[in-house]
This record gives C-alpha cells, sequence and structure tokens, in this order.
C-alpha cells in the first residue's frame, strides 16, 4: 500500500499546482515584482459585488433633438508643416540617434510602470509602488498606448491591449470622477490609439464608447453643462446633479476634440450635441466679460454667468484656447464658428496679457502673464507670471497662424516658444520651473536692461516683504536669500513636474518652421530632464530646478510617457510620423485622424 500511495503523489502534485495556476494566474504582462511594490489591493477587474455599476440610467433631461456634425463643404485648410528637403545621410545617423537616446528613456520608464504597478493609475518612481489618481482605470497604461504605437513598441502595445480587457470602467472607488481628466488621457488614449492602427483593433473603439457613455451621464443636468466633478453614483441611482457654481474653465471648454471624434467614428450624433451646447454658450458669453474675447478663469456652469475677475491662458483655463483652432482643423473646416472664437481670443490675448520680459542680454522673447479684470481698468496692471502651463501657446499660436491665415503672427508663437526655452536655458539644471516672475519691460520695441527696475521688481513681487527697506541693498540681500538670479523676480514654484508644454511648442514651431535651432533646443532639454529625474524605477518629478542635486518626488503623472516623451521622440523623427496636416493632438497629445 505504501508503494501505491507513492505512485499517485508525483500526478497529485502537478495536478494541485494546475490548479493554482489557473486560478491565481495575474492578467497579461503582470509580473512578479507588481505584488512587491504594492499594497495587497485587488486587481481591478475583481471588484466586490457591492459596488455601484453605472448601466445607462434613464435621463432626467433627456435630449429631443441632438445637435449633428456640420454637414457644409468643406473649407480648405492651408498647409501647416514645412517642406522638409531630404537630409543627408550624417544628418539622419545624428537624428536618429537622439530619437534612440528618448526611446530608451521611454523604454525605462514604461518596464518601470509594468513591473511594478501594472493595471495602476501611476507608478511611484522613487518607492516602486503606485497611486491612484483617475478613478484607478490604469491611467498610465491608457494614456501611453500611442506611444507604444509611435515607437514602435508593437509587443508591449499588444500586451497592453490584453489588459485592456480586464479594466472596468463601468465602477470606481472614487467618489467623484474629473470629467476633464478622464476625457483627455482615457478617451482620448483610445481614440488616438484606434486612429493610428485605423480601427484594427476593436477592443479600443469598444473601451472608448464605455468611457464615452459612462462620461456622457456627467451632462445630464437642466441646462445640459457637464458637473466637471461629476457625483457619478448620484446618477447611477437616478439622483439628480447640477453643475458646479465654480466650474475650471478647462474643464468645461476642454471636451470637444474627444467628443467630436465619437461622434466621427461611431455616427452617433449624441457626443457632438453634448460639447456642441458648451461651446455655443462661450461664443454666445465671449463678447461680453469683462475683458471681451477672453473667459474668466472659474465660470458658473449652472448659471452660465461669467463673473470672475481673473484671466489668463495658463492653468483653468489654458486648453480652451487650444482646442479653437484644433475642432476647426478636426470638423474638416465645415463651420467658421471655432474660427472666429479663436480670432475674438487671439486679440485681447496679444493687447492684454502677452508681456516682454526685460533680460541683461536683451531677448526679445514674450510670455502670457495673467491680469484681474477688477483693477485694470485703472491700473493696467498685468501679473507677469510665466508658467510651464502656458507653454502651450506658442505652438497654439503658431498653428493659429498657419490655419487661419494670420501670418504675421507666426513671429509671436515664435517668441513665445523662446521664452520658454531660454526659461530653460537660464536654470542651474536647465529646466524650467512650474512658475517663475518677471520684470516686464516698459517699452516692447526698446526694452534696455535696468539694474534698478530689476531692484525695484524684486522687492516688490513677494507680499511677504512688502516692508523690505526701498534700498538696492535690501534688495540684493533679498535676492541672496531666495536664490534670485538676473532677469527674475521670484521663482514661486521651482518645482520641475515632468510637463510637456514647452517641448509641445517647440515640436510644432520645429514641424512648422523646419528651423534647426528647435531640435538642438529639444537636445538640451531633453538630456537635462532626463539626467536630472531619472530614478531606478523610471522617471521623477523634481523638487527644484534651482539646485544641480535635487530631490525626487515619488510621482510620475501618465503625461510623462503620453505626452512629453512622445514629442521628444517625434522632434526627432521622420517628419511624415503623425504629420500636423494629417492629425489634430489633443491636449495629452493623442493623434485623431483629421477628416482628408
Amino acid at each position: 500500500m505504501l508503494l501505491v500511495r507513492k505512485s499517485y503523489a508525483l500526478p497529485a502534485f502537478f495536478f494541485t499546482f494546475l490548479i493554482y495556476l489557473l486560478f491565481t494566474t495575474l492578467p497579461p504582462g503582470a509580473e512578479v515584482s507588481y505584488s512587491k511594490h504594492n499594497s495587497g489591493h485587488d486587481i481591478i477587474g475583481s471588484a466586490k459585488d457591492d459596488r455601484i455599476h453605472w448601466t445607462k440610467p434613464a435621463e432626467q433631461y433627456p435630449i429631443a433633438d441632438y445637435i449633428s456634425l456640420p454637414t457644409t463643404s468643406p473649407c480648405p485648410i492651408p498647409q501647416i508643416q514645412y517642406d522638409f528637403p531630404s537630409e543627408s545621410w550624417y544628418a539622419r545617423i545624428w537624428r536618429q540617434r537622439k530619437q534612440n537616446a528618448v526611446k530608451k528613456a521611454f523604454n525605462h520608464a514604461w518596464k518601470g510602470y509594468k513591473n511594478n504597478a501594472w493595471l495602476r493609475d501611476e507608478l511611484s518612481p522613487v518607492s516602486g509602488g503606485s497611486r491612484t489618481s483617475f478613478a484607478g482605470w490604469a491611467a498610465t497604461l491608457v494614456d501611453s498606448l500611442d506611444s507604444l504605437i509611435i515607437m514602435g513598441l508593437m509587443d508591449d502595445f499588444e500586451e497592453a491591449l490584453q489588459a485592456l480587457e480586464y479594466i472596468d470602467f463601468s465602477t470606481t472607488e472614487s467618489i467623484q470622477i474629473n470629467v476633464f481628466e478622464t476625457n483627455i488621457r482615457y478617451l482620448g488614449g483610445l481614440l488616438g490609439a484606434h486612429d493610428l492602427t485605423d480601427g484594427k483593433y476593436p477592443i479600443l473603439l469598444k473601451k472608448a464608447t464605455e468611457i464615452a457613455d459612462f462620461l456622457y451621464g456627467s451632462f445630464d443636468t437642466s441646462n445640459r453643462m457637464p458637473q466637471s466633478r461629476w457625483e457619478w453614483t448620484r446618477s447611477a441611482e437616478g439622483l439628480r446633479i447640477r453643475p458646479s457654481g465654480n466650474t475650471i474653465l478647462a474643464e468645461l471648454g476642454s471636451l470637444n476634440l474627444e467628443f467630436t471624434r465619437m461622434s466621427q467614428l461611431t455616427g452617433n450624433p449624441k457626443y457632438f450635441d453634448a460639447i456642441q451646447r458648451i461651446q455655443d454658450n462661450l461664443e454666445l458669453a465671449q463678447k461680453n466679460t469683462q475683458i471681451p474675447g477672453l473667459w474668466p478663469m472659474l465660470v458658473d456652469a449652472h448659471s452660465m454667468r461669467f463673473t470672475d475677475t481673473r484671466y489668463t491662458v495658463g492653468g483653468m483655463a489654458d486648453s480652451t484656447y487650444e482646442y479653437l483652432p484644433k475642432e476647426y482643423m478636426l470638423l474638416g473646416a465645415r463651420t467658421q464658428q471655432y474660427r472666429r472664437m479663436y480670432e475674438s481670443a487671439i486679440k485681447p490675448i496679444k493687447e492684454r496679457l502677452l508681456f516682454r520680459p526685460m533680460t541683461k542680454d536683451g531677448k526679445d522673447i514674450l510670455f502670457s502673464g495673467n491680469i484681474n479684470a477688477a483693477s485694470w481698468s485703472s491700473q493696467k496692471i498685468i501679473e507677469p507670471q510665466a508658467e510651464h502651463l502656458k507653454c502651450f501657446l506658442g505652438g497654439t499660436v503658431g498653428i493659429g497662424a498657419k490655419v487661419f491665415n494670420r501670418s504675421e503672427e507666426l513671429s509671436i508663437a515664435r517668441k513665445l516658444t523662446d521664452g520658454c526655452i531660454w526659461a530653460y536655458d537660464i536654470m542651474p539644471t536647465g529646466i524650467m520651473p512650474e512658475n517663475l516672475y518677471l520684470s516686464p519691460c516698459e517699452d516692447m520695441q526698446d526694452c534696455q536692461w535696468d539694474e534698478q527696475k530689476w531692484y525695484r521688481d524684486v522687492r516688490s513681487r513677494p507680499p511677504k516683504h512688502a516692508n523690505i527697506a526701498e534700498t538696492d541693498a535690501a534688495a540684493r540681500v533679498l535676492i541672496e536669500t531666495l536664490h534670485i538670479f538676473p532677469d527674475v523676480t521670484e521663482i514661486a514654484d521651482a518645482r520641475y513636474m515632468l510637463r510637456p508644454e514647452a517641448i509641445e511648442s517647440v515640436f510644432i514651431m520645429y514641424r512648422i518652421t523646419g528651423e534647426k535651432k528647435y531640435q538642438d533646443a529639444a537636445w538640451r532639454m531633453f538630456k537635462n530632464i532626463e539626467k536630472t529625474t531619472r530614478t531606478k524605477y523610471a522617471h521623477a518629478a523634481i523638487n527644484d530646478v534651482r539646485n544641480l542635486k535635487p530631490v525626487h518626488l515619488d510621482y510620475m503623472e501618465s503625461f510623462w510617457l503620453a505626452e512629453t516623451l512622445k514629442y521628444f521622440y517625434l522632434i526627432f523623427s521622420e517628419a511624415d510620423l503623425i504629420s500636423l496636416d494629417e492629425y489634430v493632438l489633443n491636449t495629452e497629445a493623442h493623434p485623431f485622424k483629421r477628416p482628408s
């Protein structure tokens, strides 16, 4: 009997091991290191049965007649990209070496995410853990899909597609959904990958439809304006929601491209209807705000009042303006509405927001500041804040100059882009901070360096130093204490968050002008960023761009892979890869196919 028992021991062991494998195997691509760096949370797809799921409840305020995509004949859109000549073999080798360096950095960060935070929103690049930041639907994975395609990493892309099956967009543990961020990262990421692969992978449009239908629930309000921080469980339970009285402008005005593309691909007009109602309201109010042509940072989306006095094209407003020429292109110029809105906005941007900073070397560059309408009429004071988020503006003005035949504004686009390059170059690390304040020129055409004016501006800039003695000596002490250098009056936020806006405009201006100086600037920027932010697991935000050995902060937002490294890769690619005459890039750098 003992011999018989021994003869069954080995098969029994293998049978038990097989059962174990069948019921414990992780989703495709999840590696053993995943469990080491995460604190025991359930993998997506194994949610408890008692969680609320979105099942398209009956609408509280249904639409009787949808606004359809425009069907008028398209107008011709001028060419955006420069006609690049054939490059020499020598130039091609050096360009490809730089491109491969960017791809190597991407692979390092992607591997870190895949091995340590797979199917989580973000990798924590210092500790090797993970963060839930956007509803827990694997933001980095979805946001990076088209980057994988563009860089030719198709094995990784196929693996990510398998993992996509495990993401359940019908439920989340998040109480509120940030509609804007979900739209640009998730929906944009799926649509971009779909368009780049010509619809070869049905799961991409299937998942895009799931997330679009989910987000559509946020529009079910009395005036059909979305609740931007959506209490989605109320909607799921059949309760009413209302738009916020303090809605961020960018979160209201930057849903156009993604929802328009959904209607174009599915033939369902409800998506375009949803965003077109917003744009009609914005156009109606545009010339009646306190600064006609611009919208304030905050909007009462319930009553559609625009009473906030703060105006900017930076954070909280940026992509509303960015999307005007891009929506015009995505619609094939079949409506002039977005041209009108852009032309109404660009005039006060030039007249009210742009300023030239005083620099020791007399550089003719531009930045966009902020204004408060409450004091503008009497004091005409611009807040000379240069902000990394505002660095998108050079590219947007460049595109607007081309597609709307406003060639005189191409020089403004150059100066805005050159300003952000300059802000990188003057920092010890070669990286621009989140925001800094500059000394504005009194004369935009003739601006000589004035040491005393710089001292005055330094003394007056930080409110907490309002009582400082009005002497040059006191200003010099303040400059040394706050680590300020010439041309700058204050560095209000010295972090670098792995942001893409500067390289975005550098890339666009290179594709528009063909000028190699933009490639050279991009290479300087990339080398400094990669060296300074690299960690064992990936790349990390840093605490202070003035410090040659800054502290790494334990977060890496999904836009590092979706945008920043994509733009660095594309500026060293062949010019026909994601041509600006064939694609529109959303504010998360996801390419949507333009109508032919």
